[in-house]
Protein backbone atom coordinates (compact mmCIF):
# COMPACT_ATOMS: atom_id res chain seq x y z
CA UNK A 1 0.00 0.00 0.00
CA UNK A 2 1.26 3.43 -0.92
CA UNK A 3 -0.03 6.85 0.05
CA UNK A 4 -0.12 9.44 -2.75
CA UNK A 5 -0.73 12.22 -0.24
CA UNK A 6 2.96 12.89 0.43
CA UNK A 7 5.94 13.91 -1.71
CA UNK A 8 6.42 16.14 -4.75
CA UNK A 9 3.22 15.72 -6.85
CA UNK A 10 4.83 15.22 -10.29
CA UNK A 11 7.23 12.61 -8.94
CA UNK A 12 4.48 10.78 -7.05
CA UNK A 13 2.21 10.80 -10.10
CA UNK A 14 4.90 9.50 -12.47
CA UNK A 15 6.10 6.80 -10.07
CA UNK A 16 2.52 5.58 -9.76
CA UNK A 17 1.76 6.00 -13.49
CA UNK A 18 4.89 4.23 -14.78
CA UNK A 19 3.76 0.68 -13.86
CA UNK A 20 0.36 1.59 -15.31
CA UNK A 21 2.04 2.62 -18.55
CA UNK A 22 3.94 -0.62 -18.69
CA UNK A 23 0.75 -2.61 -18.02
CA UNK A 24 -1.20 -0.93 -20.80
CA UNK A 25 1.75 -0.99 -23.20
CA UNK A 26 2.15 -4.73 -22.67
CA UNK A 27 -1.56 -5.15 -23.33
CA UNK A 28 -1.47 -3.03 -26.49
CA UNK A 29 1.72 -4.67 -27.73
CA UNK A 30 -0.02 -7.99 -27.31
CA UNK A 31 -2.99 -6.67 -29.32
CA UNK A 32 -0.57 -5.58 -32.04
CA UNK A 33 1.32 -8.89 -32.08
CA UNK A 34 -1.98 -10.79 -31.99
CA UNK A 35 -3.13 -8.83 -35.05
CA UNK A 36 0.21 -9.52 -36.75
CA UNK A 37 -0.08 -13.27 -36.11
CA UNK A 38 -3.66 -13.35 -37.43
CA UNK A 39 -2.85 -11.29 -40.53
CA UNK A 40 0.25 -13.40 -41.27
CA UNK A 41 -1.17 -16.89 -40.69
CA UNK A 42 -4.92 -16.50 -41.31
CA UNK A 43 -5.26 -13.55 -43.71
CA UNK A 44 -6.37 -9.93 -44.02
CA UNK A 45 -10.09 -10.85 -43.88
CA UNK A 46 -9.60 -12.36 -40.42
CA UNK A 47 -7.53 -9.31 -39.44
CA UNK A 48 -10.34 -7.01 -40.59
CA UNK A 49 -12.86 -9.13 -38.64
CA UNK A 50 -10.97 -8.49 -35.40
CA UNK A 51 -11.09 -4.77 -36.12
CA UNK A 52 -14.79 -4.83 -37.01
CA UNK A 53 -15.69 -6.62 -33.74
CA UNK A 54 -13.29 -4.75 -31.46
CA UNK A 55 -15.69 -1.88 -30.81
CA UNK A 56 -18.36 -4.30 -29.56
CA UNK A 57 -16.18 -6.27 -27.16
CA UNK A 58 -14.38 -3.07 -26.14
CA UNK A 59 -17.72 -1.46 -25.26
CA UNK A 60 -18.63 -4.30 -22.90
CA UNK A 61 -15.14 -4.60 -21.43
CA UNK A 62 -14.74 -0.82 -21.28
CA UNK A 63 -18.00 -0.43 -19.38
CA UNK A 64 -17.03 -3.04 -16.79
CA UNK A 65 -13.49 -1.65 -16.48
CA UNK A 66 -14.92 1.85 -16.03
CA UNK A 67 -17.34 0.44 -13.47
CA UNK A 68 -14.51 -1.10 -11.41
CA UNK A 69 -12.44 2.08 -11.72
CA UNK A 70 -15.44 3.97 -10.34
CA UNK A 71 -15.87 1.46 -7.51
CA UNK A 72 -12.21 2.00 -6.63
CA UNK A 73 -12.69 5.76 -6.10
CA UNK A 74 -14.53 5.39 -2.73
CA UNK A 75 -11.83 2.90 -1.73
CA UNK A 76 -9.10 5.45 -2.59
CA UNK A 77 -11.00 8.15 -0.74
CA UNK A 78 -11.37 5.98 2.36
CA UNK A 79 -7.70 4.96 2.16
CA UNK A 80 -6.63 8.61 2.03
CA UNK A 81 -8.74 9.24 5.13
CA UNK A 82 -7.31 6.14 6.87
CA UNK A 83 -10.81 4.65 7.33
CA UNK A 84 -10.34 0.88 6.90
CA UNK A 85 -13.87 -0.01 7.98
CA UNK A 86 -15.17 2.02 5.05
CA UNK A 87 -12.60 0.34 2.77
CA UNK A 88 -13.91 -3.10 3.79
CA UNK A 89 -17.54 -2.22 3.09
CA UNK A 90 -16.64 -0.56 -0.22
CA UNK A 91 -14.73 -3.65 -1.37
CA UNK A 92 -17.60 -5.95 -0.33
CA UNK A 93 -20.18 -3.88 -2.21
CA UNK A 94 -17.93 -3.63 -5.26
CA UNK A 95 -17.57 -7.43 -5.45
CA UNK A 96 -21.35 -7.94 -5.53
CA UNK A 97 -22.00 -5.19 -8.07
CA UNK A 98 -19.10 -6.03 -10.39
CA UNK A 99 -19.75 -9.72 -10.91
CA UNK A 100 -23.55 -9.35 -11.09
CA UNK A 101 -23.12 -6.82 -13.87
CA UNK A 102 -20.57 -9.01 -15.67
CA UNK A 103 -22.98 -11.98 -15.72
CA UNK A 104 -25.80 -9.90 -17.20
CA UNK A 105 -23.63 -8.27 -19.88
CA UNK A 106 -22.07 -11.58 -20.90
CA UNK A 107 -25.50 -13.15 -21.38
CA UNK A 108 -26.86 -10.21 -23.37
CA UNK A 109 -23.70 -10.07 -25.50
CA UNK A 110 -23.92 -13.73 -26.49
CA UNK A 111 -27.61 -13.40 -27.39
CA UNK A 112 -27.47 -10.24 -29.48
CA UNK A 113 -23.96 -10.15 -30.94
CA UNK A 114 -24.81 -11.30 -34.46
CA UNK A 115 -27.65 -8.79 -34.76
CA UNK A 116 -25.29 -6.06 -33.56
CA UNK A 117 -22.67 -6.96 -36.18
CA UNK A 118 -25.33 -6.92 -38.91
CA UNK A 119 -26.51 -3.51 -37.68
CA UNK A 120 -22.91 -2.29 -37.91
CA UNK A 121 -22.80 -3.09 -41.63
CA UNK A 122 -20.14 -5.77 -41.15
CA UNK A 123 -19.37 -7.03 -44.64
CA UNK A 124 -20.37 -10.56 -45.67
CA UNK A 125 -16.80 -11.63 -46.44
CA UNK A 126 -15.69 -11.17 -42.83
CA UNK A 127 -18.96 -11.91 -40.98
CA UNK A 128 -18.23 -15.62 -40.22
CA UNK A 129 -14.81 -14.72 -38.80
CA UNK A 130 -16.31 -11.85 -36.78
CA UNK A 131 -19.15 -13.83 -35.19
CA UNK A 132 -17.06 -16.82 -34.13
CA UNK A 133 -14.23 -14.66 -32.76
CA UNK A 134 -16.27 -12.21 -30.73
CA UNK A 135 -18.53 -14.89 -29.20
CA UNK A 136 -15.48 -16.58 -27.69
CA UNK A 137 -14.15 -13.23 -26.41
CA UNK A 138 -17.49 -12.35 -24.80
CA UNK A 139 -17.72 -15.78 -23.15
CA UNK A 140 -14.36 -15.11 -21.47
CA UNK A 141 -15.17 -11.58 -20.30
CA UNK A 142 -15.60 -12.81 -16.72
CA UNK A 143 -11.82 -13.38 -16.55
CA UNK A 144 -11.15 -9.87 -17.82
CA UNK A 145 -13.54 -8.57 -15.16
CA UNK A 146 -11.70 -10.49 -12.44
CA UNK A 147 -8.36 -8.96 -13.44
CA UNK A 148 -9.73 -5.42 -13.82
CA UNK A 149 -11.54 -5.57 -10.48
CA UNK A 150 -8.49 -6.77 -8.55
CA UNK A 151 -6.15 -4.42 -10.42
CA UNK A 152 -8.28 -1.33 -9.81
CA UNK A 153 -8.75 -2.08 -6.11
CA UNK A 154 -4.97 -2.55 -5.72
CA UNK A 155 -4.28 0.69 -7.60
CA UNK A 156 -6.73 2.56 -5.38
CA UNK A 157 -4.47 1.84 -2.39
CA UNK A 158 -1.33 2.80 -4.28
CA UNK A 159 -0.13 -0.57 -5.66
CA UNK A 160 0.22 -0.24 -9.44
CA UNK A 161 3.09 -2.78 -9.68
CA UNK A 162 1.31 -6.04 -8.82
CA UNK A 163 -1.23 -5.72 -11.68
CA UNK A 164 1.72 -5.07 -14.01
CA UNK A 165 3.52 -8.26 -13.01
CA UNK A 166 0.36 -10.36 -13.42
CA UNK A 167 -0.28 -8.84 -16.83
CA UNK A 168 3.30 -9.39 -17.99
CA UNK A 169 2.97 -13.12 -17.33
CA UNK A 170 -0.37 -13.20 -19.15
CA UNK A 171 0.92 -11.32 -22.21
CA UNK A 172 3.88 -13.66 -22.67
CA UNK A 173 1.54 -16.64 -22.26
CA UNK A 174 -0.94 -15.09 -24.70
CA UNK A 175 1.63 -14.65 -27.45
CA UNK A 176 2.91 -18.20 -26.97
CA UNK A 177 -0.62 -19.63 -27.12
CA UNK A 178 -1.38 -17.49 -30.17
CA UNK A 179 1.51 -19.05 -32.08
CA UNK A 180 0.60 -22.52 -30.83
CA UNK A 181 -3.12 -22.34 -31.61
CA UNK A 182 -2.97 -20.29 -34.83
CA UNK A 183 0.31 -21.33 -36.47
CA UNK A 184 0.90 -24.86 -35.17
CA UNK A 185 -2.63 -26.19 -34.57
CA UNK A 186 -4.19 -24.19 -37.41
CA UNK A 187 -7.24 -23.12 -35.40
CA UNK A 188 -7.44 -19.81 -37.26
CA UNK A 189 -9.04 -16.76 -35.73
CA UNK A 190 -10.75 -18.87 -33.05
CA UNK A 191 -7.32 -19.95 -31.82
CA UNK A 192 -6.42 -16.31 -31.19
CA UNK A 193 -9.64 -15.86 -29.20
CA UNK A 194 -9.02 -18.96 -27.06
CA UNK A 195 -5.45 -17.81 -26.39
CA UNK A 196 -6.78 -14.45 -25.20
CA UNK A 197 -9.29 -15.78 -22.68
CA UNK A 198 -6.87 -18.36 -21.26
CA UNK A 199 -4.25 -15.65 -20.67
CA UNK A 200 -6.90 -13.35 -19.15
CA UNK A 201 -7.88 -16.12 -16.74
CA UNK A 202 -4.26 -16.51 -15.65
CA UNK A 203 -3.84 -12.75 -15.05
CA UNK A 204 -7.15 -12.52 -13.16
CA UNK A 205 -6.54 -15.43 -10.80
CA UNK A 206 -2.91 -14.38 -10.23
CA UNK A 207 -4.00 -10.90 -9.21
CA UNK A 208 -6.74 -12.31 -6.96
CA UNK A 209 -4.33 -14.74 -5.28
CA UNK A 210 -1.86 -11.94 -4.54
CA UNK A 211 -4.54 -9.69 -3.10
CA UNK A 212 -5.95 -12.45 -0.87
CA UNK A 213 -2.51 -13.31 0.49
CA UNK A 214 -0.81 -9.90 0.78
CA UNK A 215 -3.60 -7.35 1.30
CA UNK A 216 -5.83 -8.98 3.90
CA UNK A 217 -5.99 -5.63 5.67
CA UNK A 218 -8.35 -4.22 3.00
CA UNK A 219 -10.58 -7.30 2.72
CA UNK A 220 -13.96 -7.48 4.48
CA UNK A 221 -14.66 -10.13 7.10
CA UNK A 222 -17.92 -12.08 7.37
CA UNK A 223 -19.67 -9.31 9.30
CA UNK A 224 -18.85 -6.57 6.78
CA UNK A 225 -20.73 -7.89 3.76
CA UNK A 226 -23.96 -6.28 4.93
CA UNK A 227 -23.37 -3.05 3.02
CA UNK A 228 -25.81 -0.20 3.65
CA UNK A 229 -28.04 1.16 0.89
CA UNK A 230 -26.25 4.53 1.20
CA UNK A 231 -22.86 2.90 0.61
CA UNK A 232 -24.23 0.88 -2.31
CA UNK A 233 -25.62 4.08 -3.80
CA UNK A 234 -22.22 5.79 -3.47
CA UNK A 235 -20.56 2.86 -5.25
CA UNK A 236 -23.25 2.71 -7.93
CA UNK A 237 -23.13 6.42 -8.74
CA UNK A 238 -19.33 6.44 -8.81
CA UNK A 239 -19.12 3.20 -10.81
CA UNK A 240 -21.86 4.07 -13.29
CA UNK A 241 -20.35 7.51 -13.85
CA UNK A 242 -17.07 5.91 -14.98
CA UNK A 243 -18.77 2.96 -16.68
CA UNK A 244 -21.23 5.07 -18.63
CA UNK A 245 -18.46 7.47 -19.55
CA UNK A 246 -16.57 4.62 -21.21
CA UNK A 247 -19.77 3.10 -22.63
CA UNK A 248 -21.00 6.35 -24.13
CA UNK A 249 -17.64 6.93 -25.81
CA UNK A 250 -17.68 3.40 -27.21
CA UNK A 251 -21.27 3.73 -28.43
CA UNK A 252 -20.12 6.72 -30.45
CA UNK A 253 -17.20 4.62 -31.70
CA UNK A 254 -19.58 1.81 -32.70
CA UNK A 255 -21.68 4.26 -34.71
CA UNK A 256 -18.51 5.58 -36.33
CA UNK A 257 -17.35 2.01 -37.02
CA UNK A 258 -20.59 1.34 -38.90
CA UNK A 259 -19.67 4.17 -41.27
CA UNK A 260 -16.11 2.84 -41.59
CA UNK A 261 -17.46 -0.65 -42.41
CA UNK A 262 -19.36 0.90 -45.30
CA UNK A 263 -16.11 2.17 -46.85
CA UNK A 264 -14.90 -1.35 -47.72
CA UNK A 265 -12.54 -4.04 -46.44
CA UNK A 266 -9.36 -2.12 -47.36
CA UNK A 267 -10.39 0.84 -45.22
CA UNK A 268 -11.51 -1.46 -42.37
CA UNK A 269 -8.05 -3.06 -42.47
CA UNK A 270 -6.37 0.36 -42.56
CA UNK A 271 -8.42 1.60 -39.62
CA UNK A 272 -7.75 -1.56 -37.61
CA UNK A 273 -3.99 -1.11 -38.09
CA UNK A 274 -4.13 2.62 -37.36
CA UNK A 275 -6.09 2.00 -34.16
CA UNK A 276 -3.56 -0.59 -33.00
CA UNK A 277 -0.84 2.05 -33.27
CA UNK A 278 -3.12 4.77 -31.89
CA UNK A 279 -4.00 2.67 -28.84
CA UNK A 280 -0.35 2.17 -27.95
CA UNK A 281 0.39 5.89 -28.23
CA UNK A 282 -2.60 6.90 -26.10
CA UNK A 283 -1.41 4.62 -23.29
CA UNK A 284 1.24 7.17 -22.31
CA UNK A 285 -1.41 9.85 -21.82
CA UNK A 286 -4.29 7.73 -20.56
CA UNK A 287 -2.28 6.17 -17.75
CA UNK A 288 -1.29 9.58 -16.39
CA UNK A 289 -5.01 10.32 -16.32
CA UNK A 290 -5.77 7.04 -14.49
CA UNK A 291 -3.04 7.89 -11.99
CA UNK A 292 -4.78 11.22 -11.40
CA UNK A 293 -8.00 9.41 -10.45
CA UNK A 294 -6.24 7.67 -7.55
CA UNK A 295 -4.09 10.71 -6.73
CA UNK A 296 -7.11 13.03 -6.56
CA UNK A 297 -9.21 10.47 -4.69
CA UNK A 298 -6.64 9.87 -1.97
CA UNK A 299 -5.81 13.56 -1.54
CA UNK A 300 -9.46 14.58 -1.42
CA UNK A 301 -9.98 11.94 1.30
CA UNK A 302 -7.01 13.38 3.21
CA UNK A 303 -8.34 16.95 2.60
CA UNK A 304 -5.08 17.88 0.86
CA UNK A 305 -6.83 20.19 -1.61
CA UNK A 306 -3.76 22.23 -2.47
CA UNK A 307 -1.97 19.02 -3.52
CA UNK A 308 -4.88 18.16 -5.82
CA UNK A 309 -4.50 21.51 -7.63
CA UNK A 310 -0.72 21.16 -7.80
CA UNK A 311 -0.99 17.63 -9.17
CA UNK A 312 -3.41 18.64 -11.93
CA UNK A 313 -1.15 21.50 -13.05
CA UNK A 314 1.99 19.35 -13.06
CA UNK A 315 0.19 16.50 -14.83
CA UNK A 316 -0.59 18.89 -17.70
CA UNK A 317 3.13 19.57 -18.08
CA UNK A 318 3.87 15.82 -18.04
CA UNK A 319 1.42 14.97 -20.85
CA UNK A 320 2.62 17.90 -22.97
CA UNK A 321 6.21 16.60 -22.86
CA UNK A 322 5.04 13.05 -23.61
CA UNK A 323 2.98 14.25 -26.60
CA UNK A 324 5.95 16.05 -28.12
CA UNK A 325 8.00 12.85 -28.01
CA UNK A 326 5.13 10.85 -29.54
CA UNK A 327 4.68 13.32 -32.40
CA UNK A 328 8.34 12.96 -33.37
CA UNK A 329 8.21 9.15 -33.21
CA UNK A 330 4.95 8.89 -35.15
CA UNK A 331 6.07 11.08 -38.04
CA UNK A 332 9.41 9.26 -38.20
CA UNK A 333 8.37 5.60 -37.88
CA UNK A 334 4.59 5.54 -38.40
CA UNK A 335 4.52 4.14 -41.94
CA UNK A 336 7.01 1.37 -41.10
CA UNK A 337 4.98 0.26 -38.08
CA UNK A 338 1.73 0.21 -40.06
CA UNK A 339 3.32 -1.93 -42.81
CA UNK A 340 4.62 -4.35 -40.18
CA UNK A 341 1.21 -4.69 -38.49
CA UNK A 342 -0.72 -5.33 -41.70
CA UNK A 343 1.90 -7.53 -43.40
CA UNK A 344 1.28 -5.61 -46.64
CA UNK A 345 2.57 -2.65 -48.62
CA UNK A 346 -0.75 -2.09 -50.41
CA UNK A 347 -1.17 1.71 -50.61
CA UNK A 348 -4.97 1.35 -50.34
CA UNK A 349 -4.36 0.08 -46.81
CA UNK A 350 -1.15 1.86 -45.76
CA UNK A 351 -1.89 5.43 -46.92
CA UNK A 352 -5.23 5.85 -45.07
CA UNK A 353 -3.76 4.33 -41.90
CA UNK A 354 -0.75 6.67 -41.95
CA UNK A 355 -3.01 9.67 -42.58
CA UNK A 356 -5.19 8.72 -39.59
CA UNK A 357 -2.26 8.37 -37.18
CA UNK A 358 -0.63 11.66 -38.26
CA UNK A 359 -3.84 13.65 -37.89
CA UNK A 360 -4.59 12.09 -34.50
CA UNK A 361 -1.13 12.53 -32.99
CA UNK A 362 -1.05 16.29 -33.59
CA UNK A 363 -4.21 16.64 -31.51
CA UNK A 364 -2.73 14.68 -28.62
CA UNK A 365 -1.87 18.12 -27.20
CA UNK A 366 -5.59 18.31 -26.34
CA UNK A 367 -6.16 14.60 -25.65
CA UNK A 368 -3.63 14.55 -22.78
CA UNK A 369 -5.28 17.43 -20.88
CA UNK A 370 -8.65 15.80 -21.60
CA UNK A 371 -7.59 12.62 -19.80
CA UNK A 372 -6.14 14.64 -16.91
CA UNK A 373 -9.25 16.74 -16.37
CA UNK A 374 -11.79 13.94 -16.83
CA UNK A 375 -10.03 11.54 -14.44
CA UNK A 376 -9.18 14.22 -11.89
CA UNK A 377 -12.78 15.40 -11.72
CA UNK A 378 -13.87 11.79 -11.21
CA UNK A 379 -11.35 11.34 -8.40
CA UNK A 380 -12.59 14.58 -6.82
CA UNK A 381 -16.11 13.14 -6.74
CA UNK A 382 -17.61 15.09 -9.65
CA UNK A 383 -19.64 12.58 -11.65
CA UNK A 384 -21.77 14.69 -14.01
CA UNK A 385 -19.31 16.82 -16.01
CA UNK A 386 -17.14 13.88 -17.19
CA UNK A 387 -20.33 12.18 -18.43
CA UNK A 388 -21.43 15.37 -20.20
CA UNK A 389 -18.06 15.49 -21.97
CA UNK A 390 -18.49 11.86 -23.03
CA UNK A 391 -22.01 12.52 -24.34
CA UNK A 392 -20.54 15.42 -26.31
CA UNK A 393 -18.00 13.05 -27.88
CA UNK A 394 -20.74 10.60 -28.82
CA UNK A 395 -22.86 13.36 -30.41
CA UNK A 396 -19.88 14.62 -32.43
CA UNK A 397 -19.28 11.08 -33.74
CA UNK A 398 -22.93 10.78 -34.73
CA UNK A 399 -22.78 14.12 -36.54
CA UNK A 400 -19.61 12.97 -38.26
CA UNK A 401 -21.37 9.87 -39.62
CA UNK A 402 -24.15 12.09 -40.93
CA UNK A 403 -22.10 14.97 -42.37
CA UNK A 404 -18.30 14.39 -42.47
CA UNK A 405 -17.92 10.77 -43.60
CA UNK A 406 -20.36 10.99 -46.58
CA UNK A 407 -18.49 14.06 -47.86
CA UNK A 408 -14.85 13.38 -46.94
CA UNK A 409 -14.86 9.55 -46.60
CA UNK A 410 -12.04 8.26 -44.35
CA UNK A 411 -10.50 11.71 -43.90
CA UNK A 412 -13.76 12.70 -42.20
CA UNK A 413 -13.28 9.76 -39.83
CA UNK A 414 -9.72 10.86 -39.07
CA UNK A 415 -10.83 14.36 -38.02
CA UNK A 416 -13.85 13.25 -35.96
CA UNK A 417 -12.14 12.42 -32.67
CA UNK A 418 -9.73 15.39 -32.71
CA UNK A 419 -12.71 17.74 -33.08
CA UNK A 420 -14.40 16.06 -30.11
CA UNK A 421 -11.24 16.28 -27.98
CA UNK A 422 -11.00 20.04 -28.46
CA UNK A 423 -14.64 20.59 -27.54
CA UNK A 424 -14.51 18.26 -24.51
CA UNK A 425 -11.34 19.62 -22.97
CA UNK A 426 -12.78 23.15 -23.11
CA UNK A 427 -15.91 21.92 -21.30
CA UNK A 428 -13.84 20.19 -18.61
CA UNK A 429 -11.47 23.14 -18.09
CA UNK A 430 -14.48 25.40 -17.51
CA UNK A 431 -15.98 22.87 -15.10
CA UNK A 432 -12.72 22.60 -13.17
CA UNK A 433 -12.42 26.39 -12.89
CA UNK A 434 -15.71 26.51 -11.00
CA UNK A 435 -15.41 23.19 -9.12
CA UNK A 436 -11.70 23.12 -8.22
CA UNK A 437 -11.09 22.21 -4.57
CA UNK A 438 -10.41 25.15 -2.32
CA UNK A 439 -8.50 25.13 0.95
CA UNK A 440 -10.65 25.08 4.06
CA UNK A 441 -10.44 28.37 5.99
CA UNK A 442 -8.07 28.29 8.93
CA UNK A 443 -9.58 28.87 12.37
CA UNK A 444 -8.33 32.07 13.94
CA UNK A 445 -6.80 31.78 17.37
Amino acid sequence: MKELTKGYPAKVIMLFAFPLMCSYIFQQLYNMIDAKIVSAYVGTDAFAAIGATAVVSNTIIGFINGLTQGFAIPVANAFGAGDFKRIHRSVAGAVVLTFSTAAVLTSLGEIFIKKILIALNTTDDIMPYAVSYVRIIIAGIIFTVLYNFCANILRSIGDSKTPLYCLMVAVVLNIGLDLLFVKVFGWGINGAAYATIIAQAVSGFSCLWYMLNHYKKILPDKTEWNVSSEEYMNLITSGLAMGFMSCIINIGTIILQSAINGLGTAVITAHTAARRMFDIMTVFLYTVGIAMTTYSGQNMGAKEYRRVRQGIFQAHIIVTVITTILVILCFTFGRTVIMWITSTDNPDVIDPAVMYTKISIVFFYTLGPLFIMRCSLQGMGHKIMPIISSVTEMLIKILSVIFLVPRFAYKGVAFTEPISWVVMVIILWIAYFFERPKDEPQDKA
